[in-house]
């Protein structure tokens, strides 16, 4: 088992509080070991950075696991050296929702993006009925439910198998990001929007429309007989068409954009998430990440043509992520926080600790008055030991607390910082 040590940086906490770490920087995947990927492309997200109110990420576009072969498609994955950004503090969109477009609508954690549930057909070329992607594209797509399109930008419509495992016992992680800036997370999450009642999996409020005639949208409108779909048969079954799906409110936990207002273990004090839907089989549930609508305000920049090459024009700090450091033959026993070395110290102490399970972690520092003062780790982690630095150097002498909280386990410990 790999072991880590995380070098945090003591981030703008004296010069103002908004611009502490969250799981916006935290939670990308970011090469830090020259790993690559298809045709030897440096993989994952490449750099991120940080200002007190965005998140900028460099990436590829290329995964670190295995992709390809497109059985049919002629296309090839490419790097893309695309940058995004993500806002820190997301707004609902009041007015007009924005209709997600073709192309890219999000990113992956490891910086990969997603597209919606079309492809860019549709019945007779009347923008009507619109082929979904997921069902008509399906012989294309690689092992990890994937594919390039034509300027070689890899991406997929659904949950991304090759890039998490969803444990059904758990809150599922974020597994990226879409361009209103709201967290996407996995198909398990909190039975109750407040963050109690047990795991269960997020079930879409959409279902398959009962017809057999194409002759009426979900809205109810009726078409004219020009603008008939396929009769739904062998060639054109149901589902072949996202106009064959239709929305029923509180059908399933989540709403019309796929997702909902809610507590989540990274955002404790609630946020509107959007979460990759499944059947009870496990597989993809339409709309499968988002809905046909963003919840939220578009980041300009991020879609349409020539979008994801963000220029920075502003000050920023780059996010230093875990760095492996080497293996370990076996996997912790416990989960363990160990006394900081040295003790007391000035200006800097270093703290070291175990994980035994996968899931969210925070290792936090608190004065004797409860409040906290700085966040050393907040993000999800493998099974594996851990340390870290945290450098007191701008706070006060005096004792002051750190407490390691993972999963259903949680640990404190005191420390000195004697200047």
């Amino acid at each position: 088992m790999k072991s880590f040590t995380i070098f945090s940086l003591f981030f703008f906490f004296v010069q103002s509080a908004t611009a502490q770490i969250g799981p916006e920087i935290t939670s990308w995947k970011i090469n830090t070991t020259g790993v690559t990927g298809y045709n030897n492309i440096p993989a994952d997200v490449q750099q991120v950075r940080y200002s007190a109110g965005s998140v900028y990420v460099k990436s590829t576009n290329i995964p670190s696991f295995t992709i390809g072969p497109w059985p049919g498609n002629p296309n090839t994955a490419s790097n893309q050296n695309w940058t995004f950004k993500i806002t820190r503090t997301p707004q609902e969109q009041t007015g007009t929702k924005t209709a997600t477009p073709l192309g890219h609508i999000g990113l992956w954690r490891n910086g990969v993006v997603f597209f919606n549930a079309k492809d860019a057909m549709s019945y007779n070329n009347q923008n009507i009925w619109h082929q979904n992607a997921v069902v008509v594209e399906a012989p294309s797509f690689d092992a990890c439910k994937g594919h390039p399109q034509q300027q070689g930008a890899y991406h997929n419509h659904q949950n991304p198998s090759c890039l998490y495992t969803p444990n059904p016992l758990q809150h599922s992680g974020i597994v990226g990001y879409a361009f209103d800036s709201y967290p996407v997370y996995g198909p398990y999450a909190y039975a109750n929007a407040n963050g109690t009642g047990g795991i269960v999996r997020m079930r879409t409020s959409y279902r398959q429309r009962t017809i057999t005639l194409r002759t009426t949208l979900p809205d109810g409108t009726i078409l004219p007989s020009t603008q008939y779909g396929p009769p739904v048969n062998a060639t054109f079954p149901l589902g072949h068409y996202i106009e064959d799906f239709e929305y029923v409110a509180a059908l399933g936990t989540l709403d019309q954009y796929n997702g909902r207002t809610c507590v989540t273990p990274e955002y404790p004090s609630g946020t509107y998430a959007y979460f990759i839907t499944i059947d009870s089989a496990g597989n993809s549930a339409y709309p499968y990440i988002l809905g046909p609508e963003y919840y939220g305000v578009l980041v300009p920049g991020n879609t349409g043509a020539g979008s994801g090459h963000i220029t920075i024009t502003e000050t920023t700090m780059v996010y230093t992520p875990p760095t492996a450091v080497g293996e370990n033959s076996h996997a912790p026993r416990e989960f363990a926080l160990e006394q900081n070395y040295p003790n007391p110290f000035n200006p800097s102490t270093h703290i070291a600790f175990s994980v035994q399970g996968s899931g969210f972690t925070t290792l936090r520092v608190y004065d004797v008055l409860g409040r906290e003062v700085s966040t050393l780790v907040q993000t999800y982690l493998e099974p594996g030991f851990y340390k870290t630095s945290w450098d007191a150097a701008n706070l006060p002498s005096g004792m002051y607390i750190y407490t390691l909280r993972s999963g259903n386990s949680a640990a404190s410990k005191k420390l000195l910082h004697l200047k």
